[in-house]
């Protein structure tokens, strides 16, 4: 939560300033860095802006955030004024915001990704496992198959389950190696089912994949359904 309250009151400033620039008449296309302090302050706000555009937009909540009165309150407090809240309660209101904005989009995730596997689980080819892993084979090689202490090369292509692209192994053109016992719950179990040469497609619920702690600022959300063709290359052999 401390990076998270970090990371908002980052893009707070960012877009604070940038808004008021805008209003004042300043643009990047004008602005004139005369100084050396006029350039730090303006690399300021390009390494604020580059480290977390995309934070506030993949944030739960995120799109409901009024910037007018940010700016009020960021113009009140560097005017000398008196805030109508104290930074102590600004920070457990932010909290509060996301962490409810958060869990009210982790249900809706949930509830749209439990929708997607109960319809999914009915096509044919799907195998469902105890834990409601679900794969279908693309490929059935015929090698060995990992266990949970050994290492694998793999190529794997991550979407949700709108389609979204996540995480792709096979558009950076170069295959993973990793310990079995080193992912996410999904993995560890469905590569301990697949013979090296295989190709599986597999659809991870939400607890086996990230559950209500994705990764901040990226593109799965809390409680999303993942889905991953997964290509299992080799077992990567131990250095002797």
């Amino acid at each position: 939560m401390k990076i998270k309250s970090f990371i908002l009151y980052s893009l707070g400033v960012f877009i604070l300033l940038g808004t008021a620039c805008q209003q004042q008449g300043i643009s990047s296309k004008n602005v004139k860095l005369e100084t050396p302090a006029d350039s730090a302050s303006y690399a300021i706000g390009v390494l604020i802006g580059e480290n977390n555009k995309h934070n506030l937009a993949t944030a739960p909540g995120g799109d409901q955030i009024n910037v007018d009165i940010m700016v009020a309150a960021f113009s009140s407090l560097m005017h000398g004024e008196e805030a109508i809240m104290d930074a102590e309660t600004g920070n457990t209101v932010v909290r509060r915001f996301f962490k409810s904005m958060t869990e009210e989009q982790g249900q809706k995730n949930l509830e749209e990704g439990n929708a997607f596997l109960e319809k999914n689980k009915t096509r044919e080819g799907i195998t469902t496992t105890a834990s409601g892993l679900q794969y279908e084979i693309l490929k059935q090689g015929d090698g060995p198959i990992p266990t949970e202490k050994d290492k694998v090369k793999v190529h794997y292509h991550g979407t949700l389950i709108d389609g979204t692209v996540f995480d792709s192994s096979v558009d950076r053109g170069e295959p993973a190696t990793f310990g079995v016992n080193q992912v996410i719950k999904g993995w560890t179990e469905v590569l301990q089912l697949m013979p090296v040469g295989s190709k599986w497609k597999v659809y991870i619920p939400a607890d086996l994949a990230y559950g209500d702690k994705p990764r901040p600022g990226g593109k799965i959300g809390p409680n999303m359904t993942l889905i991953f063709d997964i290509e299992l290359l080799d077992i990567v052999k131990p250095e002797k």
